[in-house]
């Protein structure tokens, strides 16, 4: 091969050489800041491989949608536990208040019982009397059946809110309840017989109002109130019914949710009436030709 006719292979590219392009400069390259990290040129697109996507957002940390995003996310879930604290504290307080109408109740109906007044002190007019022990027993009917029906208020009331939230408020506002029952029935009538007490000659013969034997508070550490005997039952009453019913529940989430599958509507006799034969009722001829016979002709062809 002469040198007149060169290797096209290794022909230079010469500028303004008809049939070739102009050799175009290359872009000049900002410096690289190692702490910035990699270059990127002016007007790179942003979803461009290198561009940084949080341009648009200006300089500022603050503006970046990570941030943002993480923050909501993170705030979200504070929020409903709160809400969800507040709530179950909530039912706990108004069902401990329904405990004072509770104390009342059991007042009325449990008996008092017949004491002497001695120089030691009052003493029971009879051997063995069965007053204390029918208090103890309308305490005990009277707070499983407010467990009970505090939990089945629950359930109904709350339905947005079936789960652990209905179960430790009731078990919560049982025994809140069941301490402010007994401190206001063991109340009623507690002065006059103070007083009966302290002024009454021997032998004088008056009633002691309504009190717990089997049941009441120790104090744990001596700063940790702990219910104990006939003051659990309200909050046992609640638990046990409130997991009754949701055991008996037919939805996974016990909370009410649509039929995935809607009932079709009722056709013929079940739609109100009997079938009939009447024109309208028949079905619409198809449109479409019916196939020709056997012993049809055959149309001519064209």
């Amino acid at each position: 091969m002469s040198s007149d006719t060169p290797d096209p292979e290794r022909a230079a590219h010469r500028p303004g050489e008809p049939g070739r392009p102009a050799a175009q400069p290359e872009p000049a390259w900002p410096a690289v800041d190692p702490s910035a990290g990699l270059p990127v040129p002016a007007g790179t697109p942003a979803a461009a491989p290198g561009a940084d996507p949080f341009a648009w957002a200006g300089p500022g940390a603050e503006h970046r949608p990570a941030a943002v995003a993480g923050s909501a996310v993170t705030a979200r879930p504070a929020r409903g536990i709160r809400r969800t604290a507040a709530l179950t504290l909530g039912i706990a307080i108004l069902l401990t208040v329904l405990g004072a109408p509770l104390g009342l109740l059991w007042a009325v109906v449990a008996p008092d019982t017949p004491v002497l007044k001695t120089a030691e002190g009052a003493i029971y007019a009879t051997p063995q009397p069965e007053q204390p022990i029918a208090a103890d027993g309308w305490f005990s009917l009277l707070g499983l059946g407010f467990g009970v029906l505090a939990a089945i208020a629950l359930w109904f009331l709350l339905r947005r809110r079936r789960g652990p939230v209905g179960l430790l408020a009731g078990t919560l506002g049982g025994l809140g309840a069941a301490v402010v029952a007994w401190q206001v029935g063991r109340r009623i009538g507690l002065s006059t017989y103070q007083r009966l007490l302290d002024s009454a000659p021997d032998g004088r013969a008056f009633t002691k109002p309504a009190d717990l034997r089997a049941g009441g508070v120790d104090w744990l550490l001596g700063v940790l109130p702990v219910p104990h005997g006939d003051l659990l039952l309200p909050a046992f009453g609640a638990a046990v019914t409130y997991t009754l019913l949701a055991g008996w529940s037919r939805w996974p989430s016990l909370r009410p949710e649509p039929e995935p599958y809607p009932a079709w509507p009722p056709v013929g006799p079940a739609a109100g009436g009997p079938l009939s034969s009447a024109p309208a009722d028949r079905p619409a001829h198809s449109v479409a030709p019916e196939p020709p016979g056997p012993d049809a002709a055959e149309p001519p062809r064209g």
